[in-house]
């Protein structure tokens, strides 16, 4: 539960100062939890996107992707629970008149304890909170409150209303005048556009049992208390995978796919010790067992993914609320069934974050000489924003034209990036901010005999190759074993 929150304000400056990632409409003095991406974060965002669709589409012969849209029909969502369902237990101060999550207030007093030395007490704390909320003990949850006697950060007070339900879903209305206008949700995940088309995907690609049906999508959730950068914005973005199962075969395949996510989640280079599980103590109203894959982020460890066992719900619902049927015969048991259904949900934004995290490094390179350092991105080479920089030395003396070269002949294969403005060394520090992990620097003995110099951005070691050479070098690090 250790947080470091300078280190995570570093980043925040970082992405903001680099091109990753700015508030929305800043001009304006922005949008609370609403964010934009920059240059370099979108390109970080797509390689993350990119990598995930092709393990599941790719290295899955049983799983395809789809794209539904987001406005869908709204009774979709009173089948779905998130009418009736789909709320978080809210607090107000009578005082402030600000309202918090309950679980968010209760969360940062054991924070607080952990800072002080006493994990016993954090611990004690996180565990009534958790039996509570399984329980949707309101009354309990008010009076635990009160007991730690926990504060409004404004007001100071500890003056509370009672502890309510909040539905977190966002309404807009579908049609061009308003007194005609019928009210429809955005969608507050993904996977709902899946089942609706579970037998559209199943007879038109044939697929047999077991499968899955991938997508990556906008989703939107009125966050009453949305915060900690893009960790928890009303505006985000899911990569997920619902996989259609024989009922009774549930167990297995959750436990397959927990170790399936955790094997793709290391293989980022990411160190084991910094994942967990986490079993859900209450379960949705769609699941028989549910977990969370954890990362330990600088603000502590936090949930990047959910793998949920969702039985056969949802299906079941929609089929009971459109009066279509949504069963699959299975041939081999000649039988039908509404199947069970594994889902993997990982959040696109929460992943970005990670990455950042895992990446962000500041290093003290002084000597005796002199002092330096410098703030370097240690992406995966085959995320990183940027491939390869191209760095003439000089602007003159045909140096430029080179390193054109150089670029046309790679970018077809790589994100490549050219640049002549400042001295060699800051345009290094540049690209060490960006996460570029290649540099190769044009210079008067490349015209003599066709090499140059490439830096290595870890290292930051430097070594003479061919022009000819450069592409499959970079290429040759641009991969990721899943």
């Amino acid at each position: 539960m250790a947080t470091d929150s300078n280190r995570f304000q570093a980043i925040i400056s970082h992405c903001k100062e680099y091109g990753f990632i700015f508030p929305s409409s800043e001009i304006y003095d922005g949008l609370s939890a609403v964010y934009d991406y920059g240059q370099w974060g979108t390109e970080l965002k797509r390689n993350i996107r990119d990598h995930w669709w092709r393990s599941m589409t790719q290295f899955h012969e049983n799983i395809v992707g789809i794209d539904a849209a987001i406005f869908m029909h709204p009774t979709t969502w009173k089948a779905s629970g998130h009418v009736d369902n789909f709320s978080d237990p809210m607090i107000d101060n009578k005082d402030s008149k600000k309202r918090y999550r309950v679980d968010h207030l209760l969360e940062a007093h054991a924070d607080e304890l952990e800072k002080q030395g006493d994990a016993a007490g954090a611990k004690a704390v996180i565990a009534r909170m958790d039996e509570l909320l399984a329980a949707s003990d309101y009354d309990g949850l008010k009076k635990l409150i009160e007991t730690l006697d926990i504060k409004c950060a404004i007001s100071g007070t500890n003056n509370w209303t009672d502890v309510r339900q909040f539905n977190l879903m966002f309404s807009t209305q579908l049609g061009s005048v308003s007194e005609e206008a019928n009210e429809i949700y955005l969608r507050p995940e993904t996977a709902q556009g899946i089942f609706v088309n579970f037998l559209n995907v199943q007879k038109t690609g044939r697929m047999k049992i077991p499968f899955g049906i991938a997508q990556v999508g906008k989703a939107f959730r009125n966050e009453i208390v949305a915060r900690q950068f893009i960790f928890r914005m009303r505006e985000f973005e899911q990569m997920e995978m619902q996989f259609f199962i024989r009922p009774g075969t549930q167990k297995e395949w959750y436990e397959f796919w927990k170790e399936e996510r955790m094997k793709w989640h290391r293989s980022l280079g990411i160190p084991a010790e910094k994942f967990k599980f986490h079993d859900h103590v209450k379960l949705a109203h769609y699941a028989d067992a549910a977990c969370d894959i954890e990362y330990e982020f600088p603000i502590g460890f936090k949930e990047v993914e959910g793998i949920h066992s969702r039985t056969d719900f949802d299906l079941r619902n929609h089929q009971e609320y459109s009066k279509k049927k949504m069963t699959y015969h299975d041939p081999e048991l000649n039988q039908s069934y509404i199947p069970y259904v594994i889902e993997t949900s990982i959040g696109l934004d929460r992943t970005v974050m990670m990455l950042l995290s895992e990446a962000y490094t500041e290093e003290d390179l002084s000597t005796a000489d002199k002092k330096d350092s410098r703030s370097v991105l240690k992406f995966p080479a085959a995320l990183a924003p940027i491939k390869l920089a191209v760095l003439p030395l000089t602007k003159k003396d045909g140096l430029p034209e080179i390193g054109k070269d150089i670029m046309n002949t790679c970018k077809g294969y790589f994100k490549c990036f050219y640049e002549e403005k400042d001295t060699i060394g800051k345009r290094y520090r540049r690209m060490d901010a960006i996460g570029t992990p290649f540099c190769v620097t044009v210079d008067h003995q490349t015209k003599d005999d066709g090499t140059v110099t490439i830096r290595y951005r870890d290292s930051m070691e430097q070594e003479r190759i061919a022009i000819s050479e450069i592409k499959n070098a970079v290429e040759s690090k641009l991969k990721l074993t899943y």
